[in-house]
């Protein structure tokens, strides 16, 4: 998530504002439990990766060799710590920038005893470009990401034809991208956008949406949504060798 407009430094020329790449996310303040700060106290120096350390050995870092999941925008960590208690034979890096959500993470994480999961505090995107080796990742996992509902802010969508191929890019041949929204008019251009993305296979059998894959934790919202009558569509697509 990024600064607003309006809580950007005075000292930005409107050159430098134009200069700025654009986010799909924005920084939101929030105050920090005590358990969340323990998280990120005790849990940052076991789990937290940096960005400017550069590119990740996975082997190095998680000790093994083993099939690696990355995911983007855990928010509050929930089903980040869920998959990684339920499947520790696969590794597991999440990245998001809501502090409380990472002290959140950190904290069920120290709580849990995980040694399956690693943590970034920054843009996903720009760990995937700085830090993850090309053909590295078995999955890369993007769950209801801001849908950003406005016409004119469809161009903040995380889920863009460049989006598209860095994902590709990082994954193994025979890799998944699995999404998933909350959000019809966004499932739809997700679904768009993927299906003329160079390199992918949809895994649905009818060419749209896959049934609600049993790995994917429902989150609280997510049962909210369904006893109001709310939809999720999930969308596997798979990198062609």
């Amino acid at each position: 998530m990024t600064q607003t407009l309006d809580n950007l430094p005075v000292s930005e020329s409107s050159e430098d504002l134009k200069k700025r790449p654009i986010r799909s996310f924005v920084i939101r303040a929030g105050r920090m439990t005590e358990g969340q700060q323990r998280g990120l106290e005790q849990g940052w120096p076991r789990f937290g990766l940096e960005l400017e350390s550069g590119p990740l050995n996975f082997e190095q870092t998680f000790g093994r060799q083993a099939p690696r999941t990355f995911e983007i925008g855990f928010g509050m960590g929930h089903s980040t710590l869920e998959m990684a208690a339920a499947a520790p034979d696969i590794d597991f890096i999440g990245v998001e920038v809501h502090k409380p959500g990472v002290g959140a993470l950190l904290n069920g994480a120290l709580t849990q005893g995980l040694t399956n999961l690693r943590v970034y505090s920054c843009d996903a995107l720009d760990v995937l470009r700085q830090c993850v080796a090309d053909a590295s990742l078995d999955r890369v996992l993007l769950f209801f990401p801001d849908p950003w509902h406005k016409s004119r802010h469809h161009k903040r969508r995380i889920v863009q034809p460049a989006f598209a191929e860095l994902v590709r890019q990082k994954l193994k041949p025979g890799g998944v991208l699995h999404m998933a929204t909350d959000w019809e008019p966004y499932a739809e251009y997700m679904l768009e956008v993927m299906s003329v993305a160079p390199g992918y296979r949809n895994l649905a059998e009818d060419g749209r949406y896959v049934p609600r894959p049993e790995e994917r934790p429902v989150t609280k919202f997510e049962r909210r949504g369904e006893r109001l009558g709310h939809g999720v569509w999930d969308l596997k697509f798979q990198r062609c060798a």
